[in-house]
Parts: C-alpha cells; sequence; structure tokens
C-alpha cells in the first residue's frame, strides 16, 4: 500500500491487499472507502472480502465503485454524505489511485 495523503482527512492508495489493512490500521486511519468495482482486474480482492477484514481491524467500510470515465454529480454526492459520516481519517482506494483523488477533487470542486 502507498497511501498518499491529500489533506488531514483523507488519503488515496492503489488496490489494497488484505494485509495492507491492519497496515492502515497501525497507520491511524479509521474508515476504508473501496472505489473500484469488484472484479475489475484479476486477483482483486472483492469488497465483502476488504470489509470483513476492515471491521476486524475495528475500521468502518464503504464501498462506492466509480467505473473508469463515468463519475457524475450523483457518485460526488455520495463521496459527500460518506465522507460526513464516516470516522476520519479515511483511506480510500482504487486500482491506482486515480478515481479516489478525482472524486475527492469533483467534491471540494463541488463546494466552491
Amino acid at each position: 500500500m502507498n497511501a498518499k495523503k491529500l489533506n488531514n482527512d483523507f488519503a488515496v492508495s492503489e488496490q489494497i491487499a488484505l494485509p495492507d489493512i491492519a497496515t492502515a490500521a497501525k497507520a491511524g486511519y479509521r474508515s476504508i472507502i473501496c472505489n473500484r468495482p469488484d472484479g475489475e482486474g484479476w486477483g482483486q480482492p472483492r469488497f465483502a472480502e476488504i470489509e470483513k477484514a476492515a471491521k476486524a481491524a475495528g475500521l468502518e467500510a464503504a464501498y462506492l465503485p466509480i467505473v473508469p470515465g463515468q463519475m457524475g454529480p450523483q457518485q460526488v454526492e455520495a463521496f459527500d454524505g460518506l465522507m460526513a459520516r464516516l470516522p476520519k481519517p479515511v483511506l480510500a482506494y482504487c486500482r491506482s489511485g486515480a478515481r479516489s483523488s478525482g472524486l475527492w477533487a469533483a467534491s471540494r470542486s463541488s463546494r466552491r
């Protein structure tokens, strides 16, 4: 896991593996958002596996899949809702971290 902190409450990462969840918890993250649709890539853990491991590590987990090139206002609004309710700091991930970063940036832009 290579988390990139975007602000004090939010960081992004490429696809995480199950052992990365314990690493995230030790690093102080309190929630995980999955922005990668299940089955998008070979060998990718399904969200249900991530959620189970996150709960076992004391973390909240949320699933907000973003299909590449199809992020819109509904996804940004859903992201805002997650950020309002999830314990912080939050670690979001997708395949490379780009969709998670883009979602965060779109959320910030929509507040202006």
